[in-house]
């Protein structure tokens, strides 16, 4: 967290203040940890000037693309938030600044210091990477094809970002839940028309999250919120994940929580048998 549909709801959030086309005179990094293969100082003097000419998403990082050919890579992983404003607001969890040339300041918040700025040439830091779930390159066809080289359970599986990219915990256990896949599920077993309905299941909740400007879990500082109207809607039409023990909404048998690849999972013991 987050992951695909918060990410993406960031990037839109910035295009729309316009960060594209701005101009980046200066970069305060209060807390060294957050900036990744490279010094502080020479990662800031290396900002300076540069102008933002894009901004994308691949998998969960935002890209920021540079003037100068290089990229601007940012990893929320748990905790990290970007805010925009017009001062430096004092907070203990606020890591680094943007100066912008328009008087703004991105401002990097991430209390438990996870997330990592980088300065990488794309090839580096994504040439691993699966294909995208979102991209109507990859086919049904494909998906199962790729399912059946695996022997691996099917939650680690997803969550795997060279397999499939930008899927995470809440998302893998909702596709699971509306396919009824179980999550230890072997890949490899997947017939092609239950993969078809996997495939098409991240995508219908990927996209409905993504309208929803994806899930904050609480109220808690550290849960997701975007540069623009904070939180995130998907919360309430969450059908497995965070619902340990209330009813299944498909045939009343309560959700049941397990780990599968050190990861809380959670599913209906009857609509998704292994």
């Amino acid at each position: 967290m987050p992951e695909l549909p918060e990410v993406e709801t960031v990037v839109r959030d910035l295009r729309a203040a316009r960060i594209a086309g701005r101009k980046i005179r200066g970069v305060e990094v209060l807390h060294p940890s957050v900036v990744a293969g490279i010094k502080p100082r020479a990662f800031a003097q290396h900002l300076t000037g540069r102008k933002i000419t894009a901004i994308e998403r691949r998998a969960k990082f935002i890209i920021f693309q540079l003037d100068d050919g290089e990229l601007l890579t940012l990893h929320l992983r748990m905790t990290g938030q970007l805010h925009l404003a017009r001062k430096a607001r004092g907070d203990k969890h606020d890591h680094l600044h943007l100066l912008l040339d328009d008087g703004r300041i991105l401002i990097y918040h991430d209390p438990r210091r996870f997330g990592r700025w980088k300065l990488a040439r794309g090839a580096e830091l994504f040439g691993a990477l699966g294909p995208e779930p979102l991209d109507g390159g990859l086919t049904a066809t494909e998906f199962a094809q790729r399912l059946r080289r695996h022997h691996r359970q099917l939650k680690p599986l997803l969550l795997d970002q060279t397999f499939l990219a930008g899927l995470g915990n809440i998302y893998a256990d909702e596709a699971l839940f509306a396919a009824r896949l179980h999550p230890r599920r072997l890949a490899h077993t997947v017939k092609p028309e239950q993969a078809r309905a996997l495939l098409a299941a991240i995508r219908r909740i990927l996209n409905a999250a993504i309208r929803a400007r994806g899930t904050t879990l609480g109220l808690g500082e550290g849960n997701f919120a975007a540069p623009h109207a904070g939180r995130g809607r998907f919360l309430a039409r969450l059908r497995a994940y965070g619902r340990t023990g209330e009813p299944c909404d498909r045939c009343g048998v309560p959700i049941k929580r397990i780990v599968v690849g050190q990861r809380s999972t959670h599913f209906c013991p009857r609509c998704q048998r292994r």
